[in-house]
């Protein structure tokens, strides 16, 4: 059988415990990390690693959870790495094996003495997801695989009860959080004991950090916009096209964005990079970019192919030059493409975990590129700006805080 780890692998697994969050950036092989801790301290077997060692089969059959996208569970990406492992019914046939998306996750709170594996760190704050991963996590040992494990100590809530350093929410916030005495609605205004909730973090967090062989070039390409438009939305708060006024925040920072994003300049940006980079990614928010760039490409003669709520095309690998449309809420994560060195974000998103995610797909540890391009087409609009602020500073874009200045 036999496995491939790098060196940070390697080292990122001698360091996993049971209740410990692997961090590690997009595309930095935390799966096959997990099915050999799986493997080799859950299962009791021997795994020949780079070519050194000997193979045995497990020891000990310990049902095998893995929690993760809908994405990744539909298109059988954990399948291919169990394969690696020979983790299937013909070696194990007593093994019983679970892949399921975070969706379903309420259906596991009854199972116990099994081995989860929570893929894509779903359990940021208190809600239903985080709820039945700690009711899985006091009758089952777990790992958590993350790039991004969070923001806020709140974010670490569920897991700091799931290791059992607290026994709920209501102890957590007792002991570190102080709420704001100004709101009508609860508000941390800041964290006390926060050595305590540090020592906690690096207890369970195991970060793999890594050199990649490929050189990664960003670059901010500036379209323009029609400013009258947008000061009909942005001063007068009319919307121009439904002709109507607009009385809802959130509605006139959408328009502020189709404003900017339906700018022609956008366009012939992607039409521009595609000149040079004849095969690429392109990721969008909206359905009118996506009809935008649909006409534009098929006036142009490139051909593309679609990854959004509807269409779960292919890329045409075949051809000397495509685009790939993908929608980020749909395919920001969950699949991964080699065949090319290019992604162009014609609109940003607010998440600065999705934008991460985004930029994953195409930066994996097989790439057989040396150089990684990514365009990201902006505009100097308030609005614009606000974002790329945001996501500069490793944070989302908080659209509230934006509305609360000019609205």
């Amino acid at each position: 059988m036999g496995v491939s780890l790098y060196r940070h692998q390697l080292d990122a697994l001698n360091r996993l415990n049971p209740g410990s969050i692997l961090c590690g950036g997009v595309g930095s092989g935390k799966s096959r990390v997990a099915l050999a801790y799986y493997f080799l301290e859950v299962g009791k077997g021997n795994l020949r690693i780079n070519g050194r060692g000997k193979d045995a089969k497990m020891r000990r059959n310990v049902p095998l959870y893995i929690i993760t996208t809908a994405r990744k569970r539909d298109t059988f990406e954990w399948d291919k790495e169990l394969a690696y492992f020979l983790l299937c019914s013909e070696q194990y046939p007593d093994l019983s094996i679970k892949i399921d998306s975070w969706n379903n996750i309420s259906k596991y709170e009854d199972v116990s003495n099994a081995f989860f594996i929570f893929d894509e760190q779903r359990v940021v704050g208190y809600g239903a997801w985080g709820k039945s991963f700690i009711k899985i996590s006091k009758k089952n040992k777990w790992i958590l695989l993350s790039a991004t494990p969070g923001d806020t100590w709140m974010d670490y809530l569920c897991v700091f009860i799931a290791n059992g350093f607290y026994r709920n929410k209501t102890d957590f916030c007792r002991r570190h959080v102080i709420y704001s005495r100004f709101s009508k609605y609860p508000k941390i205004d800041r964290y006390i004991n926060t050595s305590v909730l540090e020592k906690y973090r690096n207890d369970i967090l195991v970060t793999m950090t890594f050199e990649r062989k490929v050189n990664v070039h960003k670059e901010y390409i500036y379209s323009t916009y029609d400013t009258d438009v947008m000061k009909t939305v942005f001063v007068n708060r009319w919307d121009p096209y439904s002709n109507s006024p607009i009385t809802d925040a959130g509605k006139w920072v959408l328009l502020q964005r189709q404003v900017v994003n339906s700018d022609p300049s956008r366009l012939k940006a992607v039409g521009d990079i595609m000149s040079k980079h004849p095969k690429a990614v392109i990721f969008y928010n909206f359905n009118y970019e996506l009809d935008s760039l649909k006409k534009y490409l098929e006036s142009v003669g490139i051909p593309f192919t679609e990854y959004n709520g509807h269409k779960h095309e292919a890329i045409l690998e075949d051809r000397k030059t495509w685009a790939y449309l993908v929608q980020y809420t749909a395919g920001a994560e969950g699949w991964n493409c080699v065949l090319t060195d290019t992604t162009i974000f014609y609109s940003q998103n607010y998440s600065y975990k999705i934008m991460e995610q985004a930029s994953g797909r195409i930066n994996r540890l097989n790439t057989p590129f040396t150089d990684l391009f990514y365009f990201y087409i902006s505009s100097k609009s308030r609005i614009d700006a606000a974002i790329t602020k945001a996501l500069s500073n490793k944070q989302s874009f908080n659209e509230s805080a934006y509305v609360g200045h000019s609205w």
